[in-house]
């Protein structure tokens, strides 16, 4: 297998508790991605022997102004301690905390002066942290249409803003689905950020199913990502359209190249 394979275990299966769906996942050979934690009982997720993947590094705080970074920083440190105990690989992070359907909080429609200096600052911040704690962060893109007014939403500020801090610490979370619907021409945005990506997420669009679903030859993709070098994890961050099992072998059979 090329790639490390996981799945956002938020997704699928939804009618069952998270650490079944965590246990079925390791037993089908897939890493487990998470969202937030505390509504999920830790120990039991321990007692599944799971390879955690990612989980959202933080449960609120902003990028780009004091109040929000301090508050993230305090967020991140409490958060990487129960990713350490679950031992997630990468924490996750956006460039403001998000609510209720992803919308984010608060929703800003365009950057004060100096915004992208003080979210490289916070972002070095972190990294000192992830240094401290032995934890790695990554940067997600998001789309405009689902997280409206996202500050440094897009792929392009994703990469301008983890290559300018350029640590070890921080990565890119390239989401695929994400990177469709804002920007299209995904296979040269992961040539561009293939130095820094530290995990690759899909999802087909329209719909945010499995592949084979929509309008992405993620094939296609899993092939150009294969021929640059790419040998890093790729996540399923999606819901079935019908299965949740013929779901994961759609994703499986489309980036086994």
């Amino acid at each position: 297998m090329t790639f490390q394979l996981a799945a956002c275990a938020e997704m699928i299966w939804r009618d069952r508790p998270i650490e079944w769906r965590a246990s079925r996942l390791k037993e089908m050979g897939f890493g487990v991605g998470l969202w937030n934690w505390p509504a999920h009982d830790l120990a039991a997720l321990e007692r599944t022997g799971a390879t955690f993947t990612i989980m959202n590094g933080y449960l609120q705080g902003r990028l780009a102004d004091d109040a929000g970074a301090d508050m993230l920083l305090a967020s991140a440190r409490e958060t990487a301690a129960v990713g350490k105990r679950l031992g997630v690989h990468r924490l996750n992070l956006h460039g403001t905390g998000l609510g209720d359907m992803g919308i984010p909080i608060p929703q800003i429609g365009s950057h004060a002066p100096g915004a992208e200096l003080r979210a490289r600052d916070t972002l070095h911040r972190l990294c000192d942290l992830g240094q401290e704690m032995g934890v790695v962060f990554t940067l997600e893109n998001l789309n405009p249409i689902d997280h409206p007014g996202c500050p440094f939403g897009s792929t392009g500020a994703v990469l301008s803003l983890v290559s300018a801090v350029n640590r070890p610490e921080l990565r890119i979370n390239l989401d695929l689905y994400h990177t469709q619907i804002g920007e299209g021409d995904l296979i040269r945005w992961c040539a561009a950020c293939l130095p820094w990506i530290g995990e690759v997420q899909v999802a087909d669009n329209p719909g945010r199913f499995e592949p084979g679903t929509g309008e992405i030859n993620y094939r296609g993709v899993a092939m150009a990502l294969k021929d640059m070098g790419y040998r890093g994890p790729v996540g399923l961050e999606a819901f079935a359209k019908s299965d949740a099992e013929a779901a994961l072998t759609a994703f499986r059979n489309a980036f086994s190249v």
